[in-house]
């Protein structure tokens, strides 16, 4: 249980408010590289941090990540002519460059220096894997960039999606973090569907509740859902959270009942206001290979295939036709009875409310990965605050993977996996 004052801290992002302050203080996901696919296309509203802003790729292949609203008389520039090296408002002409300098006037004498003394608020972006950055931070406090290692690999090897979710962060964020809910929420109950989800043969569903246990780090954290599976051992699901708003999990055993493959996926949790977030998902192959055609499909049918997607991002399957539950594939065939096993996190999620109140939960042991996120993000915006740094803005990061794996029960994990999660 959280007081009132923590939940307020830990969910409005805005200007000027404390959690506001941290997540600025990082790298964060903007839009999809495709959002953008060529010099001189069609500009596109973002939205972070409750700012309005519009990206745009220039005439030189640059990105500029702007204020949407021209600083003249506050036109939306996501209507402006992206042309000849930079955006220009149709209102009355005037253009800015990937800076936000100030290019030219139309409406001003031809010889008129007033272009010079105009900037529009413009971010710092980095492009990669598939993936703009933007850092909306002080210019003098930017990190090194978010060099995570799948965004380093070829795109053969990684795919990435994002996915409009309608509530505050931090219940999306604790929810992809929660290692206990997977094999409740996700399994199925008929040995015979083939409905997504977790089969009822795997030791992830036979094994008994996890222990959880967390290992502090200097970027946030690494934690394991350690599940006893009789005389096998114990069944280690090895994650790490990167400060403020990613996940590593593991995919090496298989659970969907492919074949175990030397893939890692995570998530990206970015707050857009205090109500609404964007996921960016992402699945690599870390070992050379390209991903398969049926890593690909897999992933896309988690709920966000071509024919469950909207054209802004949004699932089909939401809160306005309940996520499309089927009453009888929950009594015969998947727990649920929601398709896809991302539409069932988005839906349990986004049903809490837009803000849910933590002052009424009643947490369990299986909670602490949780506990410890909500320890460390009020610590950060204290440190913030008095002027520090939060954890997680150096590099330490660049190369962890996780991993699962049976282990012998007297092992201890930490130990066991150090190589492993830890590669470089």
């Amino acid at each position: 249980m959280l007081t009132r004052e923590d939940n307020e801290t830990l969910t409005r992002i805005g200007q000027g408010t404390p959690m506001g302050d941290v997540i600025r203080r990082y790298w964060m996901p903007a839009l999809l590289s495709s959002e953008l696919p060529e010099p001189d296309c069609p500009p596109v509203r973002v939205k972070l941090l409750g700012e309005e802003l519009v990206a745009f790729r220039d005439t030189q292949n640059r990105v500029g990540l702007l204020s949407e609203f021209c600083p003249h008389r506050l036109t939306s520039m996501f209507f402006g002519r992206n042309e000849e090296g930079g955006l220009r408002c149709v209102y009355h002409g005037w253009k800015f460059d990937v800076s936000g300098n100030c290019m030219d006037m139309m409406n001003e004498p031809p010889h008129s220096d007033y272009p010079s003394k105009i900037k529009t608020t413009s971010y710092p972006v980095v492009e990669m894997g598939g993936v703009i950055w933007a850092y909306l931070g002080p210019v003098e406090k930017q990190p090194p960039y978010p060099k995570f290692e799948w965004t380093q690999v070829p795109e053969s090897h990684r795919l990435v999606t994002k996915v409009w979710q309608e509530c505050n962060w931090l219940q999306a964020l604790e929810g992809g973090i929660d290692t206990a809910h997977a094999p409740i929420l996700h399994r199925r109950i008929s040995e015979t569907t083939t409905r997504p989800g977790i089969s009822i043969n795997t030791s992830l569903v036979r094994g008994e509740p996890p222990k959880v246990e967390v290992d502090r780090t200097d970027y946030g954290y690494r934690y394991a859902g350690i599940r006893d599976v009789g005389d096998k051992g114990n069944l280690i699901r090895g994650y790490h959270y990167v400060m403020p708003f990613h996940q590593l999990r593991p995919l090496q055993f298989g659970l969907q009942g492919q074949e175990p493959r030397q893939l890692i996926a995570g998530h990206v949790w970015v707050p857009m206001d205090d109500e609404n977030c964007m996921i960016y998902n992402w699945v690599y192959n870390y070992a050379g290979q390209p991903l398969t055609d049926a890593d690909r499909e897999e992933e896309v049918q988690l709920g966000r295939g071509p024919g469950e997607m909207l054209a802004d991002f949004r699932t089909r399957r939401n809160k306005s036709n309940d996520w499309m539950i089927d009453r009888e594939v929950q009594k015969n065939e998947t727990f649920t009875g929601i398709e896809g096993i991302n539409t069932q996190d988005q839906a349990i999620q986004e049903s809490m409310g837009p803000i849910v109140d933590r002052t009424l939960e009643n947490l369990s042991a299986s909670d602490i990965a949780i506990v410890v996120a909500r320890r460390m993000l009020i610590s950060a915006a204290s440190t913030v605050a008095d002027g520090g740094d939060p954890p997680g803005i150096g590099e330490s990061y660049y190369r962890v993977r996780a991993i699962d794996a049976i282990l012998s029960k007297d092992v201890d994990w930490k130990d066991a996996l150090e190589a492993d999660m830890y590669p470089y």
